[in-house]
This record gives structure tokens, sequence and C-alpha cells, in this order.
């Protein structure tokens, strides 16, 4: 009984160590979607995201590029003013990856983490220059449908688990002809646990 006492104690001890799955939660005005991460794929992808989640350096960005049975792209400080036109151009990684002026933040971008993880409805996956494997930022988008020209392309680091058809609601929004919302699709994202995240 002894025995029994000690080993069910240490269960519960590992239990309570095992920390729990965290997810972010991305609101808009079209309501909430709720991403898992892959971090066993794209670890650098994944920190620097939650970095800048928990920071708040996403808050108040836009979806400032969104295109039915294609993508909506967010995560740029500069679609927080008022002007569209640098929009698209800004952004970097959380932490210095060993790319870009370690001396200055601005500079720092994250190593390409191409992966088996395809781009299908709802892949969460990172915006880079063209031709430029390792310029990754802050900039991310999510298919709004499948998308599989992209696999090994760009990083896939994650997977919208609730609110799919919230991507399709940002995605037909009315445009200009720069592909950018004419009423802006402001979003907050917050890290919490995967139970707390879904209602669980």
């Amino acid at each position: 009984m002894k025995y029994f006492t000690i080993v069910l104690i240490g269960l519960l001890l590992m239990n309570a160590c095992v920390k729990e799955e965290e997810v972010a939660v991305v609101s808009t005005r079209f309501g909430d979607m709720v991403l898992e991460f892959y971090p066993d794929v794209a670890p650098k992808h994944v920190e620097s995201f939650k970095i800048h989640a928990e920071n708040g350096y996403f808050d108040g960005t836009t979806f400032h590029r969104v295109l039915p049975g294609y993508i909506i792209q967010g995560g740029d400080p500069n679609s927080k003013d008022n002007n569209s036109v640098n929009d698209g151009l800004g952004g970097h990684a959380a932490k210095y990856y060993g790319l870009g002026d370690e001396a200055v933040e601005t500079s720092w971008t994250l190593p390409a983490e191409f992966n088996d993880r395809p781009h299908v409805t709802g892949a969460l996956s990172m915006a880079r220059a063209p031709e430029q494997f390792n310029s990754a930022g802050s900039q991310f988008f999510i298919c709004e449908a499948p998308v599989l020209r992209l696999n090994n392309q760009y990083t896939v680091f994650g997977q919208v688990i609730s609110g799919l058809e919230v991507i399709k609601k940002i995605a037909n929004s009315p445009r200009d002809k720069r592909d950018n919302p004419k009423e802006k699709v402001v979003m907050n994202i917050a890290i919490m646990p995967r139970s707390k995240a879904l209602g669980e």
C-alpha cells in the first residue's frame, strides 16, 4: 500500500510538471482563430512568433493582404498606421538567429525551416522575400484554401484548429487594387493553454 501511494504521488507530480500545449488565439472583428504550433519541424519560427505575440508586437496590426482562394497575410507593424503604402514591407524576427546585424534589431530574420507540413486550408506559414529563403521576419500568412505549390518553399509552423470560417470571411473582404482590405482587419494575438482557448 505504501509503495502504491508513493507511485501515485510520483505520477501526480509528473503530470503537474508537464506543461499544457500552448496555442495562439488571433482575434479579429470577424471572430477568433485558434492556431496550434509545430515546434517539432519549425522551432525557431514558433519561438519567434510566440515571443512577438507575448510582447504585444502583433496587437493592432492588420491582415493587410487578402486573396480569396489563396491566403490572408498579416503581422507587419507598418500596418498599424493609416498609410497602407508601406504595408508588407516591415517586420523582423523576435530575437537574433544569426541572420542580420545583431546590433540592429530591425535587421533580424529567420532561417528557413522548410518541412513536410503541407499548405492546406488553415496552414500557418511564414512570408519571406522572393528568392531569399532566410528572409522571414514577422509577417505570416494563413491559407484560405490548399496551396500546395508553396510546399517546401515557405515554412509551415502551425495550423488553424478552430475558426476556419473566419479565414474565409477575411479573405472575401472587399479590397483595393493592392489586395488591401478596404476596411481594416485589425488583429490581437494571445498565447494561452489549449484547453482555455478551446473552452475544454
